[in-house]
């Protein structure tokens, strides 16, 4: 009789341990038939990237420790996992947890983190091999918690995960959290006035205002990607990055090589949306391509102009959408005013594991209420969407 292989999970400290075609076999293995990854955040390219230029590793609180599931020689399952010294750039904070642990005395940090380090955007972070998805899953979340209880840490979080995987990693044991985004559907437009003639009339007359005053600022909207972005560019939009990044978090998560590295493997998975006025990109966002999905990332400007934003976060955003037949923009995190433009409220999803039987229970008991409280908004502002309300009736 063949004795089945026993699975090994293995802690690296870097990538390159793993190797990007193992990795990628696992990430993104829908790229093997020549077109996009379904999102661009777990492959080797991107994690590597923020390596690569130190927005992750030592000084930034997020440590890399990927691990790797192995049968036999062969990689089946991999995750993007970080040990965390603050809750700093997750976006499904946990700063309340961490400061009724430290009341009681505990010590919440390091703790685990499985997530694509600053960057709220659903998608898969235990990363299997076609075929050994069941396997691997459990392999990656056993793995995981093995390492925490070895080392003593508090905790593990899997955030912005699938709704799959938040399904099947409650079935294990861990506990799933619910949070709420607001995401554009593209409900096949043939064009931006196809998606205005589904809305409402006074929402539709607010956003053609919006638009007509952002391109009335005096210069010109750009939108580059591929070979059209050169590192000028990139000059450019550290200076807006830094300066949202002082705002928001006190100093910027990614350093400035990691747009150098973007520049070299990540191109063709971005979208730079820029607003030149007088030969000088005055404001500008980042958007990331994935193959159904534009997910809205980085906003910053050097002028301020009235519905600017809006313009080039959200209606460049859906333009783009349309025109690539993508089913989907993600605008990041937080902003009921995305409602009215479009942008209606979907849940998220995340995993929790807490070693201490005694705060997990407490824990336990507020994310059932959390839960709860996050579906009945969602079911609220859904009510207030701009839509035509026969047309969002058909949505719901």
């Amino acid at each position: 009789m063949t004795e089945t292989p026993v699975i090994e999970v293995t802690a690296h400290s870097h990538l390159h341990e793993i190797g990007q075609a193992a990795w990628d076999a696992c990430a993104c293995p829908e790229e093997a038939d020549g077109g996009r990854p379904d999102d661009p955040f777990t492959t080797y390219r991107f994690l590597k990237a923020l390596e690569d230029s130190g927005s992750v590793g030592p000084g930034s609180g997020w440590q890399p420790r990927y691990i790797s599931a192995s049968k036999g020689d062969e990689i089946i399952a991999v995750a993007p996992l970080y040990a965390k010294g603050h809750s700093q750039g997750e976006y499904i904070f946990d700063h309340n947890w961490a400061h009724a642990y430290e009341q009681a005395g505990g010590r919440y940090y390091p703790k685990l983190q499985i997530a694509v380090p600053f960057t709220p955007a659903t998608g898969r972070r235990f990363l299997t091999k076609p075929g050994h998805e069941t396997e691997g899953i459990s392999a990656l979340v056993q793995g995981a918690v093995q390492l925490a209880s070895q080392n003593q840490l508090s905790s593990i979080h899997a955030t912005f995960c699938t709704e799959a995987e938040a399904i099947a990693g409650a079935e294990m044991g861990l506990m799933r959290r619910i949070g709420q985004q607001f995401h554009w559907l593209n409900h096949d437009y043939a064009d931006f006035d196809g998606f205005l003639a589904d809305l409402s009339s006074r929402k539709r007359k607010n956003i053609r205002k919006e638009r007509a005053a952002a391109q009335g600022f005096g210069g010109e909207i750009i939108a580059l990607t591929g070979d059209q972005i050169e590192p000028e560019h990139w000059d450019a939009f550290w200076q807006f990055y830094q300066d949202t990044g002082a705002r928001k978090w006190g100093q910027p998560y990614l350093t400035r090589k990691f747009f150098d590295c973007a520049q070299e493997s990540l191109r063709d998975d971005m979208l730079l949306v820029l607003a030149v006025r007088e030969g000088r990109a005055v404001a500008g966002a980042l958007n990331f391509i994935g193959r159904d999905v534009l997910y809205g990332r980085y906003w910053g400007c050097l002028e301020h102009h009235p519905f600017l934003h809006f313009e080039l976060c959200y209606y460049q955003a859906i333009d783009f959408a349309i025109r690539h037949g993508l089913a989907r923009v993600e605008a990041g995190a937080q902003g009921e005013h995305k409602l009215a433009r479009g942008y209606m409220p979907v849940p998220t999803h995340s995993l929790h594991w807490i070693g201490d039987p005694g705060f997990r229970d407490a824990v336990d008991r507020y994310l059932r209420a959390e839960r709860n409280a996050v579906n009945e908004d969602i079911e609220v502002l859904t009510s207030y969407g701009p839509f035509k309300r026969h047309i969002q009736e058909e949505q719901e």
